[in-house]
């Protein structure tokens, strides 16, 4: 795993086993916001315009404008003129894609985009916040493995270890995009200081991995994960930037 956020390069090269993450501020100055606006399709506006409070519609505004700024420079293709599509579970694509697989996650002002080539890809980013129905949330959500292994912990663990196990399973189902019906059907590690791990996929097997996960470098606040397809075999490789237009991160 990458150690930081890193300024990125001035050119763009993404092929074989790359893997890039962009982390983006979810508040930017006006005039940002205004630009990214433009670069959205009509269908978008739309939908920006229908959140009541501003603060969800500038989030929405950035996220899919960066979205789609960073795919028309993948693409070499004017943002404004893609086209996305979405799969049967909702998981979105772009109908032109020379290959270019992504995914979006955003929470409180912080959002983080993933790009690879040929390779299915999934992220995921939750705001740390206080749960006072924790156990409960993790009973639902969680594989009876998951909960039982957070329920060994002291409770002064749980928070951490719930955050850490839920932004690892949001960010499998995301990759394989069967959404949350598959919540039960594999295990990740979660105990505080251990590495990102998937224990568990009902009908793989353990010795030949189609999937790796790994958290991704620190956000303060935030708890986040990245899941990669292993294409081929080749372990991906991967690049950790700081999106310039969004500003300064945390």
């Amino acid at each position: 795993m990458t150690a930081a956020w890193q300024p990125p390069p001035p050119e763009l090269a993404l092929a074989g086993a790359g893997v890039h993450v962009w982390r983006v501020a979810l508040d930017p100055p006006a005039e940002v916001v205004a630009a990214l606006a433009h670069t959205l399709s009509d269908d978008e506006r739309d939908r920006a315009a229908r959140f009541h409070f501003d603060r969800d519609r500038i989030a929405f505004t950035v996220a899919r404008g960066a979205l789609r700024t960073l795919a028309g420079r993948y693409l070499a293709a004017p943002p404004a003129r893609l086209a996305f599509g979405y799969r049967e579970r909702g998981k979105p694509y772009l109908t032109a894609s020379a290959g270019l697989r992504f995914n979006v996650s955003h929470s409180g002002q912080r959002a983080l985009l993933c790009f690879a080539r040929d390779r299915e890809v999934g992220v995921d980013i939750e705001l740390r916040r206080e749960l006072s129905d924790l156990l409960a949330l993790a009973r639902t959500a969680f594989s009876p493995a998951e909960y039982a292994a957070l329920c060994r912990l002291p409770e002064v663990a749980h928070p951490d270890a719930f955050f850490a196990c839920w932004s690892r399973k949001e960010a499998f189902i995301k990759a394989t995009g069967e959404g949350v019906a598959q919540l039960a059907a594999f295990d990740v590690s979660l105990a505080p200081g251990e590495p990102a791990r998937l224990l568990r996929v009902d009908g793989e097997p353990p010795g030949a991995p189609r999937w790796s996960i790994q958290d991704l470098p620190a956000t303060p606040g935030y708890a986040a994960a990245l899941v990669v397809e292993h294409a081929g075999g080749a372990a991906p490789q991967l690049a950790c930037w700081d999106w310039p237009a969004a500003g300064p991160t945390g």
